[in-house]
C-alpha cells in the first residue's frame, strides 16, 4: 500500500482533491488497494475550503507518506506562514513530493523548490519567480517533474500530474485506463498556453488591435515588425515599443503565439497534412513549427495529431 497524504488548510481549492479519484480508480483498475489516501492539515479537524465546502482532515501523527501532495488556493494571502514549517517537515519522510496549482508557492515557501524547474497556474508564475529567483520557472507546462519534486499548473492540471504518478508506480496502461474511466487525456497535449494564444494580448489602443486582428487574419503574409508597424502608422521602433507596453510581448513573439494557436487547431482537427498546416499558418518549414511547438507546449506537432487520432 502506497500512503498518499494531500495537504488541505482553510481556504485551499476544493477542485484541487479530484486528484483523490485517480488514486481510488487506480485501485479499481488495479484490483487491489495500491493506494491509501488521506486528507492531512496541520491540526486536523474539520478544514473549510475557498467555496464554503468543508472536509474532514486528519493530524499528521507520526504517519509518514510514499507521496505528500499539497493543495493550492484561489487566494495566496489566506495561506498560513506555519503550512511552510509543516510541509517541509512531512516532505523530508516522503518518497516524493507534489503541489496543485498555486501549491507550489507553499512547496517554495518551505525551501523545497531551489533550483529546481517548477511550473504552477500561469496567473502566479511570475510573481513566485520573483519571490523565488532560484527556482527555473515554465509557466507553460501543464506538469514538471525534478526528481522527488513534482508541480502541476491550474486546478486540474492536478489530473495530469496524478495520472503521472500513477504510471510510474503502476504503468502506462493502467494509468491510460484510469484516465479513460474518467474521461480525460492520458497524456493532454500541449501547455497553459493552449486554452488561449492571446490569453496576455489585451491590447488597449484601437492601433495596437487593429494590429493583432490583422495578424490573426494573415498567418500566411510576411508579418515582420516593419509590416506591422506599416498596419499601426508607426515607425518601428514606435510600434514595438507601444506593442509591448500594450501587451507585455514583443511583436514576434506574439505572432508566434497566434500561429502556434492556429496551428494547434489544424492539428487536432485531425485530417490536415503537415506542409499544409505549415503554410497556413506561416510557419515557412516544419522544422520551424517543431521547434516553435516544443518551445511553447513541450511536445511536438505529432503529439496533437496522435492526440486527435485517439479521441476520434
Amino acid at each position: 500500500m502506497r500512503r498518499v497524504g494531500i495537504v488541505v488548510f482553510p481556504g485551499f481549492q476544493i477542485l484541487d482533491l479530484v486528484v483523490v479519484t485517480v488514486f481510488e480508480v487506480a485501485n479499481i483498475i488495479a484490483g487491489r488497494p495500491v493506494y491509501d489516501v488521506h486528507l492531512v492539515s496541520e491540526l486536523g479537524g474539520m478544514v473549510t475550503s475557498s467555496s464554503g465546502v468543508v472536509v474532514q482532515a486528519q493530524p499528521p501523527g507520526d504517519l509518514s507518506y510514499d507521496t505528500l501532495m499539497v493543495a493550492g488556493a484561489l487566494d495566496l494571502a489566506v495561506v498560513p506562514a506555519s503550512l511552510a514549517v509543516f510541509v517541509r517537515g512531512a516532505a523530508r519522510a516522503a518518497r516524493r513530493t507534489a503541489s496543485i496549482c498555486t501549491g507550489a508557492a507553499i512547496l517554495a515557501r518551505a525551501g523545497l523548490l531551489e533550483g529546481r524547474r517548477v511550473t504552477t497556474h500561469w496567473l502566479v508564475a511570475r510573481a513566485l519567480q520573483r519571490e523565488f529567483p532560484t527556482l527555473r520557472m515554465e509557466e507553460d507546462r501543464i506538469f514538471i517533474q525534478d526528481g522527488p519534486i513534482w508541480t502541476s499548473a491550474g486546478m486540474t492540471a492536478g489530473i495530469d500530474l496524478a495520472l503521472a504518478l500513477v504510471e510510474e508506480d503502476l504503468g502506462a496502461d493502467i494509468s491510460r485506463a484510469v484516465a479513460r474511466k474518467m474521461v480525460v487525456y492520458h497524456r493532454r497535449p500541449g501547455g497553459q498556453s493552449q486554452f488561449s494564444a492571446l490569453l496576455e494580448l489585451e491590447p488597449r489602443s484601437d492601433r495596437i488591435q487593429t494590429v493583432v486582428r490583422y495578424a490573426r487574419e494573415n498567418l500566411k503574409e510576411d508579418l515582420s515588425v516593419e509590416r506591422l508597424a506599416e498596419v499601426a502608422h508607426l515607425s518601428p521602433r514606435q510600434f514595438s515599443r507601444a506593442f509591448h507596453a500594450e501587451t507585455g510581448q514583443s511583436p514576434a513573439k506574439a505572432v508566434e503565439n497566434l500561429r502556434l494557436e492556429a496551428a494547434r487547431v489544424l492539428m487536432e482537427e485531425g485530417h490536415h497534412p503537415i506542409e499544409i498546416i505549415v503554410r497556413e499558418t506561416g510557419f515557412g518549414d516544419r522544422e520551424r513549427m517543431r521547434r516553435a511547438f516544443l518551445r511553447a507546449f513541450g511536445q511536438p506537432p505529432q503529439a496533437f495529431q496522435r492526440a486527435a487520432r485517439l479521441s476520434a
